[in-house]
């Protein structure tokens, strides 16, 4: 499995174990995981379509940094309500 893998495979974790818990959040945590949501399945449509594609790795880290910087964000604040 390569490291884009594996990166996408944590975050569908992550996300996974957020949701359940999502019905604890406030309106502003829940409006930042719509957004969220959107970036995942933007980058995962990407990802398959993208795979073989030359410099894209980078570009996916990217916003895979960005989706889990937002699931950890989202997870710190429904642990403090």
């Amino acid at each position: 499995m390569s490291d884009f893998d594996d990166l996408i495979e944590d975050l569908k974790q992550k996300r996974d174990e957020l949701r359940v818990q999502m019905h604890l959040a406030s309106k502003e945590v829940q409006e930042e995981w719509q957004e969220l949501e959107e970036k995942m399945s933007d980058l995962a449509a990407r990802a398959e379509l993208d795979k073989t594609g030359e410099g894209l790795g980078e570009a996916f880290s990217g916003v895979g940094q960005e989706l889990m910087k937002g699931y950890e964000r989202i997870r710190d604040t429904i642990k403090t309500a």
